[in-house]
């Protein structure tokens, strides 16, 4: 493919940048999708265990992270789950709604790949796949140096994703983007991404990988209910993936392991039984963390034998056990990266840079970084429509 002409130009071919492109493609715009990859939305394919959790019906601003919490709203209202779904009822592609909202695919997640690279065709976007980036000019139109020529463009849109998932192509090319046209970036960090132990707790912890039980994890006054998972490296699970996206390292998480049961009066309740503690507490979590927690922080001796200072000390220990992870698992298992361009420099309507007019970030590059549970893709369609009304 040889140099071009082109309205717009989207650098990404995921989930933010073929959304981007339906919809300049709408508008009668030319629109050519430039990807290093070799085929477009790879991110999507393994989403939600290869189903696609796609979004949430209880989405808001509040299930997003970001250091201006109301730049979402604009856009999330604009897009919403029920758009998004009109798109896939369009394809007949059938979906479930799940526990706590989340919307899934009833079968592969390529349904929707194909689904949004038709709708594409439609509109005559165009793609350039396997396509290695060079460098980037502006002067009154943009310029883009690639292996395969040089593109021209009057707008310049980066939906170039974050850092998670490297294997599957992730890099920081976005984020030098911005560097280049002065644009300011939060500190990124992986979200969505197990805890490691410290090298005492794992050698305490270890065995139990394959341990699942329900949990309370807490960070500050940031808290989640849902499954804990014991990993041969730490924890993950639902709740744990939830609160690493908040996480710092030194940070102190708290952890309540029978999250239904008042567990000291219901120590004090049996305190004249002459059955063991670990009998008792068998009967409220798994038998192999309850034997690891018996063999090295309690004393495993009848009911009868304790005080109640004892018993308030073992129930301090389930009900609050205090946890100063080592690290996360990094960017190779994190579903998310947290923080990216900072969104003041952003029109929160259109997406576009306010110093560099025709340039739009959309997606997982922008410093706003939605929860477990659909949110991200709810972001990418939603960012990804609003610069596609403007580009």
């Amino acid at each position: 493919m040889k140099t071009a002409d082109n309205d717009v130009i989207i650098i990404g071919a995921g989930a933010s940048g073929l959304i981007c492109a339906i919809e300049a493609g709408k508008r009668g715009r030319s629109v050519l999708i430039l990807d290093h990859n070799d085929r477009p939305a790879k991110k999507i394919s393994v989403s939600g265990g290869g189903r696609c959790n796609f979004a949430n019906i209880h989405n808001n601003s509040e299930n997003y992270i970001s250091h201006n919490p109301h730049f979402a709203k604009s856009a999330l209202a604009n897009y919403t789950p029920h758009d998004f779904c009109a798109l896939l009822k369009k394809y007949k592609i059938a979906y479930s709604e799940k526990k706590r909202g989340q919307l899934f695919c009833d079968k592969s997640s390529q349904a929707v790949v194909e689904a949004l690279k038709t709708e594409c065709i439609r509109y005559k976007v165009r793609f350039a796949p396997s396509t290695k980036l060079i460098n980037i000019a502006k002067n009154n139109i943009f310029r883009i140096t690639t292996s395969r020529g040089e593109f021209r463009s009057k707008s310049l849109v980066i939906a170039t994703g974050g850092l998670s998932f490297p294997r599957l192509g992730a890099t920081d090319f976005g984020y030098r983007i911005a560097r280049q046209f002065g644009i300011k970036i939060h500190n990124c960090h992986p979200g969505l991404v197990p805890l490691t132990f410290s090298k005492k707790d794992l050698s305490i912890f270890k065995s139990l990988a394959g341990v699942s039980l329900d949990a309370i994890v807490s960070l500050e006054d940031i808290r989640f209910r849902e499954n804990i998972l014991f990993t041969h490296k730490g924890l993950s699970g639902p709740a744990i993936l939830q609160i690493s996206s908040y996480w710092q390292p030194k940070m102190r998480v708290r952890i309540n392991l029978i999250p239904d049961v008042n567990i000291f009066a219901a120590l004090k309740d049996n305190q004249h039984k002459n059955f063991t503690l670990k009998n008792f507490l068998i009967n409220f979590i798994p038998a192999r963390l309850c034997e690891t927690l018996c063999s090295h922080f309690l004393i495993n001796k009848p009911l009868n034998q304790y005080s109640l200072n004892e018993f308030k000390n073992i129930a301090h220990l389930l009900s609050d056990w205090e946890v100063v992870f080592e690290n996360s698992e990094g960017y190779a298992k994190a579903e998310i990266t947290v923080g990216g361009v900072d969104t003041s420099e952003l029109s929160s309507k259109t997406m576009e840079v306010k110093t560099v007019p025709g340039l739009y970030f959309i997606g997982e590059i922008l410093d706003v970084t939605g929860q477990l549970g659909g949110y991200n893709l709810q972001w990418a369609w939603s960012s990804g429509y609003a610069a596609g009304q403007y580009a």
